[in-house]
């Protein structure tokens, strides 16, 4: 037998037992005839002795281990002696008395040392990634992920949910990011695209009558990667039939309650707070705000139409806005400080940022002190008291919400005001269904084409596209989009009028969306759903910093693979089986 146990399972009630280990070396320390080897499992790790007086061959033979080989032992399980007790161990009590030992296989020294604090650079770690998993807190990571994928599996089966995988292999359709592209061998100059989102299969099968679908499902999408984004990633999936808005709200807050209290002990709120889109941004300048702190958006437009300074009464008399940040105790930033602020806001995409000291009886100090009243600005600041630091930015609604915004995230971590064990679920509800893109002259969709418009809203398509509000709805965990869904179109006549103003004509829609027009001719029932990221659920239930810790193989940002070196050149045969050759040429040649 390979082993009888696994290393972080024994304990003192093991005492007396002769047991069989298996593991790798997790470190070694020679006292002379007396040799300490920590053997280490996916479970934790045991101390093994070995006695050079009482078993002299076994001792010699592990004389030769280092770190990270691979060994079998054999012995006796005794308690430590009082001195030695690690009370940072659940086998701290124990050692193991080695009786045999084999060497399953040496290990050649290791580019980096397997360690949860691990000095190696993320290139190295992603290179040799199956090193990197070898470590304490990424098998605690991996074991999270399992144990979360398997109670969202019992929590949506219990609700008569139905499990269905959808296709991996698709149709390229216009959803947002760029789609990856499969060529077909046996459809010389045709494509498959990998599904940014399994959308249209799961609406068919509302259609098909599954009634209520789900599953964990792989999902690619083209872009620009970031810390919370990968190339491919995975998302819980789910859709529901003859459903309104609210139940989908309150299942999910199930699920994610129940989630969170089975694999964390965590207990969250019995239900999300709710805001609109308008209230978020107004008020936080981002639909994703982060409420584990305070300090909101003040405006001050109001306050800057009758103001002297003309920077704001002139942003304000052409349709922008002026708002700003109140930063307690900011009277006292030296002035480079404060320079280092409006630095950062430029790089956040404003033209600069406006500072004002908050003094003793409200005295001002500023560059521009001399063109504002203090006694008004006062009304316009109930929360602002002296000793405070106003920051402002005058622009357009846009640009003033993305970068006080950001702003606004920069100082709840430069100045510490996150309350970081802290939980704060919300979710951000009635969304405008279109956003107006300047560079391509039409309406586009903020969620997806699919998405329902409020009922009321219907009638404002025709005349008022940018004041129609979606029913549609994100669930937004301490600064991260947790989610999003909505309730779908279910009408073959609504769906076509929506991409009337979306710019798809009908030639196109039916070449695109065909099937999914025929589908919503065919009796399609009301239906609506919701995508939750795993990955990113488990880099905040984790703790972590990136996705990339809580993917077993993840890419760069640069979206490739150190490991595999992927992606890679393949040999011209390939390309010729498939009919396509690459038009690219090197900018260095």
């Amino acid at each position: 037998m390979i082993r009888t146990h696994r290393c972080g399972e024994l304990q003192k009630a093991h005492v007396g037992q002769t047991v069989t280990l298996s593991g790798w070396v997790d470190g070694r320390r020679d006292h002379g005839g007396i040799l300490f080897v920590d053997l280490r499992d996916r479970q934790g790790l045991t101390q093994i002795v070995f006695d050079s007086e009482e078993q002299p061959a076994a001792h010699q033979i592990a004389s030769h281990v280092r770190n990270e080989y691979v060994i079998e032992i054999s012995g006796t399980i005794t308690l430590r002696p009082d001195d030695s007790v690690n009370p940072h161990l659940p086998t701290g009590e124990i050692e193991v008395r080695a009786t045999t030992i084999t060497i399953l296989n040496e290990a050649k020294p290791l580019p980096f040392t397997v360690e949860d604090d691990v000095q190696a650079s993320e290139s190295i770690r992603m290179k040799y990634r199956y090193l990197d998993l070898r470590r304490p807190k990424m098998q605690g990571l991996l074991a999270l992920r399992s144990h979360a994928s398997q109670q969202i599996r019992n929590v949506l089966h219990s609700k008569g949910f139905v499990e269905i995988e959808t296709p991996i292999l698709t149709k390229s359709t216009p959803e947002g990011a760029r789609d990856y592209l499969v060529p077909s061998r046996v459809n010389p100059s045709e494509f498959f695209a990998l599904p940014q989102s399994p959308q249209l299969f799961k609406q068919l099968l509302m259609v098909g009558g599954v009634d209520r679908y789900f599953q964990i499902a792989r999902c690619f999408r083209d872009e620009d990667l970031r810390l919370d984004r990968q190339p491919e990633f995975t998302q819980i999936d789910l859709e529901l039939s003859f459903v309104e808005q609210e139940e989908i709200l309150t299942l999910t807050e199930h699920l994610i309650r129940d989630v969170f209290y089975h694999t964390k002990g965590i207990q969250l709120q019995d239900s999300f707070p709710r805001y609109t889109y308008d209230e978020v941004m107004a008020r936080y300048g981002t639909d994703k705000p982060d409420l584990r702190f305070a300090l909101p958006l003040e405006n001050l437009s109001e306050f800057s139409q009758s103001s002297d300074f003309k920077v704001f009464r002139t942003t304000v008399e052409t349709g922008g806005m002026v708002k700003g940040l109140v930063i307690k105790g900011g009277a006292a930033f030296t002035r480079s400080r404060v320079d280092h602020f409006v630095d950062i806001a430029k790089d956040f995409g404003a033209k600069g940022l406006a500072w004002v000291k908050i003094l003793e009886n409200w005295k001002l100090d500023s560059v521009i002190a001399k063109f504002l009243n203090a006694e008004t600005l006062q009304r316009f600041l109930p929360n602002a008291e002296p000793g405070d630091l106003l920051l402002c930015v005058a622009d357009t609604p846009t640009i003033v919400h993305q970068v006080l915004g950001r702003l606004r995230t920069y100082f709840g971590e430069e100045l510490t005001l996150i309350q970081t064990d802290n939980w704060a679920p919300l979710w951000v509800l009635d969304f405008p269904m279109f956003e107006y893109d300047d560079a391509s002259g039409r309406y586009i969709s903020l969620h997806h084409p699919f998405t329902s418009p409020a009922r009321d809203s219907i009638p404002l398509l025709d005349t008022a596209p940018l004041n129609v509000r979606a029913q549609a709805y994100d669930l937004v965990l301490n600064g991260f989009e947790l989610g999003g869904g909505s309730l779908r179109i279910h009408s073959a006549t609504l769906q076509q009028h929506v991409f009337d103003l979306l710019g798809i004509q009908k030639d196109e829609a039916r070449e695109k969306f065909g099937f999914l027009l025929e589908a919503l001719e065919l009796g399609a029932p009301p239906h609506g759903g919701i995508a939750l990221g795993l990955d990113r659920l488990m880099m905040l239930l984790g703790k972590t910093e990136s996705i990339r810790d809580v993917i077993p193989f993840p890419k760069t940002q640069k979206a490739q693979c150190p490991l595999t070196e992927a992606p890679s050149p393949v040999d011209p045969s390939q390309l010729q089986d498939l009919f396509i050759q690459s038009t690219w040429k090197s900018t260095d040649s």
